[in-house]
């Protein structure tokens, strides 16, 4: 499909107008094309050479044909535990929907939601959302996706003058927990049946007319919410602002901010150095999740009985572990079950934390062990607790009905071999800024095969050079 062929549409509009701001994007100085994605371009059906064409870098900073309305919509949230009566996108604008997939630009300009800020994105941030939500979705969890990005001449203050630059994003929904919060603490319960019924059609299309509807979906957020942290802690992602504005209700990874995977291991990292108490450190996540959960059961009230949704609730935890036990047999290549299975990565992750062991690097290492334990011992100082650890793991591996062959393809399916550490990057930010963006296409190959070999690349799959380790970043990155 040509881009002069793209048909949006946004149902969202036939809201009340208290659900969203009707605001045109403000284009930036002297755009240009960073990168594109043609496997979300065909996401939307829209043809690969089109994404090169000057109309198309038009498109992307808002000045182009738009061939909808576009609006910023409107939600609150809690943010760091503390209620914050409206947010809304304050530098989102969205485009409409097609083939079920809502456009946005990210840093499009000021909206009604902006508060104090100026509406931009700089061009570290972008780069950052645009290829970890293509990571994200390369090791196969929910995640919004990126289409393009681009740069400009434009100037915006952070700590000092920046480049700025737009990120066209994709998502199936951009509900979040905190739209439902803005119309239940403003005590708007008509517009809250709205929204919920709005989300209905858009994310649960299969409980629509459903007389117990409500409770059924709240149901099904507890249990993608569920899935998704779990998924996060098996590959050890920090997210580092899950604000209630943060959490899909579609159960998707969204707002790529001051994010990180674990360079060593460590349940206590803390990757947003706003976040002094560590309420979004790596270990604390399951327990946000569940939070941010409770404080979803609030707003559907009016909707559902409250018994009933607290006895979804509560299985929270019996969900999460569950998966979580799942994830974590599979990375270390347990297929029978056994019932002690839960202690072989409890005591590793315990051996890990204490010897500063590099996560993903350990666990593609593992991948490849045949009962040679040379590698592996190569990462630590102190063998002995892990010599202890691999005679019990090759105890139990006998107990295993698959081959030493089948049991290392399967881990190598599980446990990526690349992932996007914040030193990478950097790496891939520093060249762009010097108008080299040869280091965001290298990632993007890395972020979208990252189980694969990928020889040139090998340095990246290594321990994390100590000078790089445990960087912490703000939520302006």
């Amino acid at each position: 499909m040509k881009l002069s062929n793209l048909k949006l549409k946004s149902d969202y509009l036939s809201l009340d107008d208290i659900f969203y701001h009707e605001v045109k994007p403000a284009p930036l100085k002297n755009p240009h094309l960073i990168s594109v994605n043609p496997d979300a371009a065909d996401l939307i059906n829209l043809d690969h050479q089109e994404l090169y064409t000057d109309d198309f870098i038009h498109f992307v900073n808002g000045d182009g044909k738009v061939p909808h309305k576009p609006y910023a919509m409107c939600y609150a949230g809690h943010q760091f535990g503390f209620f914050v009566p409206r947010l809304g996108d304050g530098r989102a604008i969205n485009l409409g929907e097609t083939n079920g997939w809502h456009l946005q630009l990210k840093g499009a300009g000021l909206t009604r939601y902006s508060r104090d800020g100026d509406g931009r994105a700089v061009l570290r941030s972008s780069i950052r959302e645009y290829l970890m939500s293509e990571a994200m979705h390369g090791l196969g969890i929910p995640t919004t996706r990126a289409l393009a990005i681009i740069g400009s001449t434009h100037r915006v203050y952070r700590q000092e003058w920046e480049s700025g630059a737009i990120v066209l994003r994709m998502s199936p929904t951009w509900i979040r927990f905190g739209s439902f919060e803005y119309f239940y603490h403003n005590k708007k319960h008509q517009e809250l049946v709205q929204l919920a019924d709005y989300t209905l059609k858009e994310s649960f299309p299969h409980l629509v007319g459903d007389k117990d509807a409500y409770i059924k979906m709240f149901s099904e957020v507890v249990k993608s919410t569920a899935y998704m942290i779990a998924q996060w802690m098996g590959v050890g992602f920090n997210h580092g602002v899950m604000n209630t504005d943060n959490m899909s209700i579609a159960g998707l990874t969204i707002d790529y901010g001051p994010y990180a995977f674990l360079d060593e291991y460590d349940f206590d990292y803390i990757c947003n150095h706003t976040d002094k108490g560590g309420r979004y450190s790596f270990g604390n996540q399951p327990q946000v999740g569940k939070w941010n959960l409770e404080m979803l059961m609030h707003t559907f009230s009016p909707l559902v009985n409250v018994d009933k949704m607290k006895k979804v609730l509560d299985d929270y935890g019996t969900i999460f572990n569950k998966i979580h036990i799942q994830i974590l047999r599979d990375k270390i290549g347990l297929k029978v079950l056994h019932d002690k299975d839960t202690e072989l990565p409890s005591t590793l992750f315990s051996f890990m934390q204490n010897q500063r062991i590099d996560y993903t690097y350990f666990f593609r290492t593992l991948s490849h062990y045949d009962g040679d334990r040379t590698a592996l011992l190569a990462m630590s100082l102190m063998k002995k607790p892990l010599q202890e650890w691999l005679d019990i793991y090759d105890e139990r591996l006998k107990l295993e009905s698959q081959s030493t062959d089948e049991r290392l393809k399967a881990m190598k399916k599980t446990n990526p071999k690349y992932i996007l550490k914040n030193y990478m990057l950097q790496e891939a930010i520093d060249k762009a800024e010097n108008g080299d963006f040869s280091g965001v296409e290298n990632l993007m190959v890395l972020a979208k095969a990252p189980f694969e070999e990928h020889k040139k690349f090998d340095h990246y799959s290594k321990d994390t050079p100590l000078e790089h380790k445990n960087l912490k970043l703000s939520c302006s990155s």
